[in-house]
């Protein structure tokens, strides 16, 4: 008889579970790095938190409490020559299942007075980083035969962002690698989706917060707050969505509906 279990705990469950996974999240230290990183140790996922500081306790003691578990990876994204030095270093000592790429930096500045040097700053972190995780990470996960990669995105990555050519044009870019990742991974057991957050208060400053405009014209009627991702992510992290892949998962409140 179908109980609707199995091994003795609901199918559901298990599908969602990552226990024995270990998950690296990029810029983990606070707003909606934080919160995926905390929400996969939740299900049983080790997280290795990243950031280009040692500065990671307060996501480190919110996963602790949550009953999670996780280490530390201190890496500069910007220093692009050594950065593949350190992933490989970083491999050396752990098996990477899930990657979500969140590091990103950006610059509100007009096309027109944005230096080369800004532009270039801007890819380095939110392109050439993800595209060396992706492959270095990526690698081991198609000889293992599995593997997740979760590049988060933007709205900025389907509509281009006032005063923010740079960002866009990176984020455009990742819903590029994402597919472009999918098609040559998929037949390997590897699923590679992006998430594209719409407005999030995440304890940046924005002018959009002060905006009625931008508040009205989301569908939702609020900005999203960072637990608002975790469940996309975790989904798309688990063996629930091992079927999906190449896919771009807006989580913007019905704003790109609009």
């Amino acid at each position: 008889m179908d109980d609707g279990t199995k091994d003795g705990k609901p199918r559901l469950a298990q599908m969602f579970s990552l226990s024995g996974k270990v998950a690296l999240v990029t810029g983990s230290r606070a707003g909606l790095g934080r919160a995926m990183a905390t929400g996969l140790a939740e299900v049983g996922a080790e997280v290795v938190l990243h950031g280009h500081h040692d500065d990671l306790d307060e996501t480190e003691a919110e996963i602790a409490q949550a009953g999670g578990k996780s280490r530390r990876w201190i890496a500069d994204l910007l220093e692009i020559d050594a950065l593949g030095g350190r992933i490989d270093d970083l491999l050396e000592r752990t098996s990477i299942d899930i990657l979500v790429n969140n590091a990103a930096t950006f610059i509100r500045q007009s096309a027109l007075e944005l230096s080369f040097e800004r532009w270039r700053e801007v890819q380095t972190v939110n392109l050439d980083a993800v595209w060396l995780l992706c492959t270095r990470i990526g690698a081991t996960m198609v000889d293992r035969g599995a593997g997740k990669i979760i590049n988060v995105g933007s709205m900025a990555s389907l509509q281009g962002a006032v005063n923010r050519s740079a960002y866009s044009a990176s984020k455009h870019a990742i819903v590029g690698i994402t597919k472009a990742l999918s098609n040559e991974w998929a037949g390997s057991g590897v699923q590679v989706n992006s998430v594209l957050p719409g407005y999030f208060h995440t304890g940046r400053q924005s002018p959009a917060y002060t905006d009625p405009v931008v508040q009205a014209r989301i569908p939702a009627g609020r900005f999203g707050e960072p637990e608002d991702i975790v469940g996309s992510v975790v989904f798309l992290a688990s063996r629930a969505a091992d079927y999906v892949t190449g896919h771009q998962l807006l989580v913007d409140g019905g704003w790109y509906a609009r």
